[in-house]
C-alpha cells in the first residue's frame, strides 16, 4: 500500500490493530484497554473533523501531572547529593517541549497519531509542540491504564536515555533561563499575556506577549501557547533587557 493509502487507512478509522501493537512495543507497555491509547492519540483537529466527542486534552492534563511526579522521584533517587535548585533545573529541562518532542521521535509517536486533514497537510506530525503534548497524553493513558508503576515503567526508561546523553544540563529553554534571570535581578516573575488567537481550532497560532514589572519585553508566535511564551521568552533574551547597564558588572 502507497503512503497515502496507508495515512488515509489509518486516519478514517480502518482496522490499525497491527500499527498500535508495533506502538506499544516502543513505548513499552500492553494496554489492557486500547481505548484509551486510542483516545491519547487523538488530536482535536481529528475530533473536530469526525464530529467526535472526546480528544487528548484531558489526558494531556493528567499525564503533565504523572510526567512531573516521576521525573522528579527519578532525579530525587539518582542525584541525593544535588541540592533542590538544581533538581528542579534539571527537571525543568526533561520535561521541557524540546525534550518530549524528541522522546516522542524516539519512540515514533507521528506515525501513528490521528490527525485532521489540515492538520496532517500542515506537518503536523512533526510539529514538536503537538508531539509534546500527545506524549503527555499517551503518559497519562498507561497511567490510567496500569496505575503509577505502569507510568514509571514507560517513563523512567526515556528519562534515563535522555539523562545519559545529555552532558550540559545548561541547555535550559528560554522560559526557564529568563525567569531565573528575572527572579534573580527583579525578584519578580514574568508574566505571559495572549494577544492575539487565529485560525481555525485544529490549527490555531498564537501571539504571546512576555512583560516584566508590567513592561513589555518580547513578542513570540506559535502553534501552542507553550510554544508562544518560549518565543517570547527568547525574544526577551535576546533583547537583552536584563544586561547589566554599561559600567556595572
Amino acid at each position: 500500500m502507497n503512503k497515502a493509502g496507508e495515512w488515509l487507512r489509518r486516519l478514517w478509522g480502518a482496522d490499525v490493530s497491527a500499527d498500535l501493537r508495533a506502538f506499544e512495543q516502543r513505548l513499552g507497555h500492553a494496554f489492557g484497554d486500547r481505548d484509551l491509547l486510542r483516545l491519547a492519540l487523538t488530536h482535536r483537529s481529528f475530533a473536530n473533523e469526525r464530529q467526535l466527542a472526546n480528544q487528548n486534552e484531558r489526558l494531556e492534563f493528567l499525564g503533565d501531572a504523572v510526567l512531573g511526579l516521576v521525573t522528579a522521584r527519578l532525579l530525587y533517587r539518582e542525584h541525593p547529593d544535588l541540592p533542590e535548585g538544581e533538581l528542579s533545573r534539571r527537571k525543568s529541562y526533561l520535561v521541557s517541549e524540546p525534550t518530549l518532542a524528541a522522546l516522542a521521535h524516539r519512540v515514533e509517536l507521528g506515525e501513528v497519531l490521528r490527525l485532521g486533514v489540515g492538520e496532517h497537510r500542515s506537518g503536523g506530525r512533526e510539529k514538536p509542540s503537538l508531539l509534546a503534548d500527545t506524549l503527555e497524553a499517551v503518559f497519562g493513558a498507561v497511567y490510567l491504564d496500569g496505575g503509577l508503576a505502569a507510568g514509571e515503567s514507560v517513563i523512567e526508561p526515556l528519562l534515563r536515555q535522555e539523562m545519559e546523553e545529555t552532558d550540559d544540563w545548561d541547555r535550559r529553554d528560554p522560559k526557564t533561563q529568563l525567569q531565573e534571570l528575572v527572579q534573580a535581578r527583579v525578584g519578580s516573575l514574568p508574566r505571559y499575556v495572549i494577544r492575539e488567537e487565529q485560525g481555525p481550532d485544529h490549527a490555531k497560532t498564537f501571539t504571546v506577549e512576555c512583560r516584566v514589572s508590567g513592561e513589555a519585553v518580547g513578542v513570540g508566535s506559535g502553534s501552542s501557547k507553550k510554544a508562544a511564551q518560549q518565543e517570547a521568552a527568547r525574544r526577551a533574551l535576546e533583547g537583552g533587557f536584563l544586561d547589566p547597564p554599561e559600567g556595572h558588572s
